[in-house]
Order: C-alpha cells, then structure tokens, then sequence
C-alpha cells in the first residue's frame, strides 16, 4: 500500500508539472493570437480586392502587354508550396496541411508525380519532416525558416523566387496549400492556384443567364499613364500581397490551433488530477482501514 500510495503521489505530481507548462503556452500562444489576428484582419480585404483587380485584369485582356503570370501551359511540372508550422503542439494543424497536399499530389498531379515532376516547396519545418520519406516528391528548403522572420521585406524575396521560376518555365502551376483562418478555434485548410493567375469568369449582363458571349460584361479599364507601366508595376506588387496573406493566415491559424489544444491539454490534465485524487483516497482509505484491522486484531490477541 505504501508503494501504490507513492506511485499516485508521483503520478499527480508530473499532471501537476505539465498542466503548469500547458497553462503557460496556452497565454504565450494567446499573446501571439492577438498579434497575427489583427494582423491578417487588416492584411485580408486589402489582399482580397488586389487579387479581385489582378482576375478582372487577366480576364479583360492586356492588348500589347506580354505577363507571363497569366500564361497557361500544360501541367506538366508543379510546385506545391506547403504552409506548416516550425513547432508542434498545435493539435492537427500539421497533419491536415500534409493530408491536403497528400491528397492534392495523388488525386490532381498523380502522374506528374510517377513522372518526378512534382516539387514540394516547404515553409516551416513539419511539412518537410512529414514528407521527406515520401517517393517520387522533390523539395525546395531555401525559405523553410521563413516564419521566423515574417516581414513584407523577406516574404516578397521568396515570392519574387517563385515568380521567377514561372517565367523561366521551371514550374508550369503553383499551387499553394496552407490554413485559412476564420478565428482561433476554426482553421480552414485550403488549396489555392496561385500561378498562372486565374480569369474571372464574367458574368452575363443585368445577373441574367444568356448564351450569346456577347450578353456578357467584360471589363475594360482604362489606364492612366499608360497601361504597359501600370500592369509590369502592378501585378508583381499584387502576387507578393498575396503570398504575404497566405503566410499570415497561416500564422495566425497556428497560434489559434496551439491555444486551442493547451487549452484543451489543461482541460484533461485537470480531468486526470481528479481521477488519480480519487485513486488516492482510495488507496489511503484502504491502507488506514488494514492498520486498523491489524491493531484490532493485536489487540485482542493480547487480551486472549
């Protein structure tokens, strides 16, 4: 009894020691949610009606100007950019964005993969650690540390890379998977095309169904001081906007999963407390009822 007595006493000890450590990330990642949140708040509209010009630019044509970002070829190569997290402790934060582009490979770009054309470009070092053993994938590491130093500074050097390799032919579509945020307990996993830009699909005259292409809107802008300067300055600008809004999400989606699984990680610590309390009475209320009986049972030998 003495020994059980110990062996609770140590195991309430170590919930005690790792409910003290959950509680604690739980107010640092709630520190850092407060931050990234209000950061992708003001970020997203801003984002979202650069990208909404970008489509309806693409989609009403550029006359003279040649943009290779809106060029599509053949999917023959494909980059995959996978959002992941440095650290863990985020519940299924990581293993979602890997189960996404998991499936994305197998079921969209299976046979670019049997043919070894599919990269995988990683930001943060779980999504690597998750697939790197994975046959027929390549990967570029050169921005995984990138969450490290999330500025526009930094973020739009890897962005101006990917963009290049575009140009150069090197990828023929670039896909981008990481964590939509929507608050800190929801994350949204998400796959986007970010190259070749994607055309808006314009819609028909007056919201009504007409087969005739020429019923429908399209938009024509006029472009002052003069549309080849505005559409080489602009659209790079946009892309990096962009690329910065998917890290931001992410991060944001990360301390938001990570506060949500401390929080729950101090909910069962203090779950099991209880449970190895009642053990423990239990055990003491056993070992105190043997001392009696064996006194009683002293007591009465004497007295016989």
């Amino acid at each position: 009894m003495p020994g059980q007595l110990k062996e609770v006493r140590i195991r309430m000890q170590a919930v005690k020691s790792t409910q003290q450590i959950t509680k604690a990330m739980k107010l640092v990642a709630a520190s850092k949610l407060r931050k990234a949140q209000d950061r992708i708040i003001k970020m997203r509209p801003y984002a979202n009606k650069l990208y909404s010009i970008l489509g309806n630019i693409a989609s009403g044509g550029m006359g003279d100007v040649n943009l290779d970002y809106t060029t599509e070829r053949p999917a023959d190569k494909i980059l995959i950019i996978l959002l992941t997290s440095d650290r863990g402790l985020c519940g299924g934060f990581n293993s979602g964005m890997v189960k996404l582009a998991k499936n994305l490979i197998n079921e969209q770009y299976a046979t670019q993969r049997a043919n070894g054309n599919v990269t995988v470009f990683c930001i943060g070092k779980k999504g690597y650690e998750s697939l790197k053993k994975e046959k027929g994938l390549k990967f570029n590491t050169d921005f995984m540390d990138l969450f490290t130093r999330l500025t526009f500074e930094e973020v739009s050097v890897a962005a101006e890379t990917i963009m290049h390799e575009f140009s150069a032919k090197n990828y023929d579509v670039i896909e981008v998977v990481y964590n939509q945020f929507k608050n800190q307990i929801t994350q949204l996993p998400t796959a986007e095309q970010y190259l070749p830009i994607q055309k808006l699909h314009a819609e028909p005259a007056g919201g009504v169904q007409q087969n005739a292409a020429k019923d429908k809107v399209i938009p024509d802008f006029i472009y002052q001081p003069g549309q080849k300067a505005i559409i080489e300055e602009l659209v790079p600008k946009i892309l990096k906007t962009q690329f910065y809004r998917y890290l931001l999400d992410s991060n944001a989606s990360e301390h938001g999963a990570r506060m949500t699984a401390m929080d729950k990680a101090t909910d069962n610590a203090e779950e099991l407390l209880r449970e190895l309390g009642i053990q423990y009475n239990r055990a003491r209320q056993a070992a105190i009822t043997t001392e009696l009986t064996e006194i009683v049972g002293g007591a009465a030998a004497l007295q016989g």
